[in-house]
C-alpha cells in the first residue's frame, strides 16, 4: 500500500472530532432527546463520521502496519472498528425512528428505546468494542515507537490520544472533539514523517515474514550451495528457504 494511504489516519481523526462536536442530551429528558436524535446533524454525525470513519481508520492502519512490522495491532484495530460501526449503526437507524414516533404522540417510546437502542446487547457491544479499541491503539502506538527511535513522540501520541478520546466519551464528552482533532494532527505529523524515514528504515515486511540483510551475497550463496540449500535472491536481500536433499541444478557432485 502506498504511503499516501497513511493520510487516512488524519482523516479518521478529523471525522472523530467533527462527529463529537455535539452530544445527545440525557435519555431522562426524552422530549429533548427525541428532538436531538431526529435532527439532521445527529444522522450526519453517525452515518458520515462515526460509521464511515471506520473505513479510513482501517485503511490507515493497514498502510501503517508494514512500517511497524507487526500485524497484531492492525487486527485488533480492525475488529474494534467493525464492532463500533455496529453500535453506531444501531443509533443511526433505531433512535431517529423512536424519536419521531415519540414526537408524533406514540406512547411507550422511552421504554422501547431503553429496550432496543440501549438494550443489553448494544451496551455490551459498545463497551467491548471501546475496550478493544483502547487496547489496539496502545498496541499500535507501542509498535510505532519500536519501529524507529525518531518515531517515539508519534507513537506515544497515538497510544495516548485515541484511548483518551474513547474514555472521554463516557467520562468527559466536551473533551472529545479536542482529543479527536489532536489525534488528527498527531497522525498527520506521522504521515509526513514516515515516508522521509523510509530509506533509513529496514524494508517494510509483509505480515508475519522476516527478512535477512545481505552480508556478502556471493559468500552466502556459495556457502548455501555447498550445503545443498536453496536461496532466493532479490534486490540485494535473501531469504534462506531451507536445506534440500538434492544438489542444486548444474552443481558438480564431487563424488
Amino acid at each position: 500500500m502506498k504511503p499516501a494511504a497513511l493520510w487516512a489516519l488524519p482523516a479518521y481523526g478529523l471525522l472523530l472530532g467533527l462527529s463529537t462536536l455535539t452530544h445527545q442530551p440525557p435519555v431522562s429528558d426524552f422530549d429533548t432527546y427525541a428532538r436531538y436524535v431526529t435532527s439532521s446533524s445527529f444522522l450526519l454525525s453517525h452515518l458520515g463520521a462515526s460509521i464511515f470513519g471506520a473505513a479510513p481508520a482501517i485503511l490507515g492502519a493497514a498502510a501503517l502496519t508494514p512500517y511497524v512490522r507487526s500485524s497484531k495491532p492492525f487486527a485488533l484495530f480492525t475488529v474494534a472498528n467493525v464492532f463500533l460501526s455496529a453500535a453506531f449503526g444501531s443509533a443511526a437507524f433505531v433512535q431517529p425512528g423512536l424519536g419521531r414516533a415519540h414526537l408524533a404522540g406514540t406512547p411507550g417510546m422511552p421504554a422501547l428505546n431503553n429496550d432496543t437502542a440501549y438494550g443489553s446487547a448494544l451496551v455490551i457491544t459498545a463497551l467491548s468494542a471501546s475496550l478493544l479499541l483502547i487496547i489496539a491503539a496502545i498496541s499500535l502506538g507501542v509498535a510505532i515507537t519500536h519501529a524507529d527511535h525518531r518515531l517515539r513522540p508519534h507513537g506515544i501520541a497515538f497510544a495516548v490520544l485515541l484511548p483518551l478520546f474513547t474514555v472521554s466519551g463516557f467520562a468527559l464528552p466536551p473533551a472529545q472533539p479536542v482529543l479527536g482533532f489532536a489525534f488528527a494532527a498527531a497522525t498527520a505529523a506521522l504521515a509526513m514523517r514516515l515516508p522521509r524515514l523510509r530509506l533509513d528504515m529496514p524494508e517494510p515486511v509483509a505480515f508475519g515474514l522476516q527478512s535477512l540483510a545481505v552480508a556478502g551475497v556471493e559468500e552466502q550463496q556459495q556457502s548455501a550451495r555447498a550445503q545443498g540449500s536453496k536461496e532466493v535472491f532479490e534486490d540485494g536481500r535473501h531469504v534462506l528457504v531451507g536445506y534440500m536433499d538434492q544438489r542444486l541444478p548444474g552443481q558438480e557432485t564431487g563424488e
